[in-house]
């Protein structure tokens, strides 16, 4: 019997091109083939990005080597920590099976205090399932980012480095942080709801660690798409989100569970498969990018919705079945290491 999922539609709740207004330069800091959006909030003026000249010639494509070499590096990265992780997580568990049986008769022993707040904090944790666990840290460092973002002092920092753009300096390092930022609240908040209403499901299908490999490799999968598809068209911008990310993990379930019912969160007496579900998405994401629409980063959805599709039908079997090797490795150098 499928899972019943709910799923907020909301366009907001997709990876965001934050708006370039007019171009400005200035003698001073610009040559004079190089132009440098400035981005502004409703309230104040962000500092100005520092950009390099957007790229048109075919020297620009060159800036893509680092990005992708970053990209290939960070995934393989991630999948050799999470490897090793679900090692050290195993022998953990068998390390502490007769502490936490101890741990748990002396709780039973202990005098139930009412009240006690660290007793419902652990009442809550306990209530929640291991895939919205795992997401909880995912949701409190998109919040902490969020609110970064209010702190004016920090305006350069963050465009600098929590949103991605192959026309600035800094290339790589915005690919996985942009993965974590949000300046509009709804924009948060409606990214976040998607990512903890999918959370149980996918973390169930890969399992903790493999979700955490999976999530992070496609934040800078996405991004790298997204600078790809902007160095082909010349449409140059920072964007910003967790969208592309979660569309990975949206695709990812969808492929595995096909014929799961899901809903849109307002309208829950319509329902849809999740394939259906998926193939609308996918065709109003290629419609936007092949339009020209502005309003939301269509080449980071679709990067991250292939890799999610990709990585359950072909990536699984080619990435994950095939750690065996370096778990291995692992093993015997903490042997050595215990044996030294």
């Amino acid at each position: 019997m499928w899972r019943r999922f709910s799923l907020f539609f909301h366009q907001r709740g997709f990876k965001k091109i934050t708006r370039k207004p007019e171009l400005k330069k200035t003698p001073e800091e610009i040559s004079p083939t190089h132009t440098e959006p400035a981005i502004q909030s409703r309230q104040n003026p962000f500092p100005r990005l520092d950009l390099q000249a957007p790229p048109t010639s075919p020297r620009a494509f060159g800036r893509l080597v680092r990005p992708f070499l970053f990209t290939v590096g960070f995934t393989g990265s991630s999948f050799a920590a999470a490897s090793i992780w679900q090692y050290e997580t195993l022998q953990s568990r068998v390390r502490s099976f007769f502490d936490e049986a101890k741990a748990d008769w002396m709780e039973k022993l202990r005098p139930q205090k009412r009240g006690d707040a660290r007793k419902e904090v652990n009442q809550w944790w306990n209530s929640l399932s291991e895939g919205q666990k795992t997401v909880t840290g995912i949701v409190v460092i998109n919040f902490l980012v969020f609110c970064c973002w209010r702190i004016p002092s920090l305006q350069r920092v963050m465009i600098r480095y929590f949103t991605a753009n192959p026309a600035s300096k800094v290339l790589c390092a915005p690919m996985i942080l942009s993965t974590f930022s949000h300046f509009s609240f709804f924009h948060l908040a409606t990214n976040m709801y998607v990512l903890w209403s999918f959370s149980s499901s996918a973390v169930s299908i890969l399992g903790r660690e493999q979700f955490m490999a999976v999530y992070l490799s496609a934040g800078v999968i996405s991004s790298f798409f997204s600078y790809v598809c902007k160095t082909l068209t010349g449409r140059f911008g920072p964007s910003l989100g967790a969208s592309g990310a979660i569309m990975t993990v949206l695709a990812a379930v969808c492929t595995k569970m096909p014929e799961a019912k899901l809903a849109i969160v307002f309208l829950p007496m319509f329902t849809f498969t999740a394939t259906h579900a998926l193939k609308a998405i996918v065709a109003i994401d290629t419609a936007g990018l092949v339009l020209g629409w502005k309003i939301f980063d269509h080449a980071a959805h679709l990067g991250g919705a292939a890799f999610g599709v990709w990585y359950m039908l072909t990536g699984h079997e080619l990435i994950w079945r095939k750690r065996e090797s370096l778990v291995k490795l692992w093993h015997e150098l903490r042997t050595r290491g215990r044996g030294g």
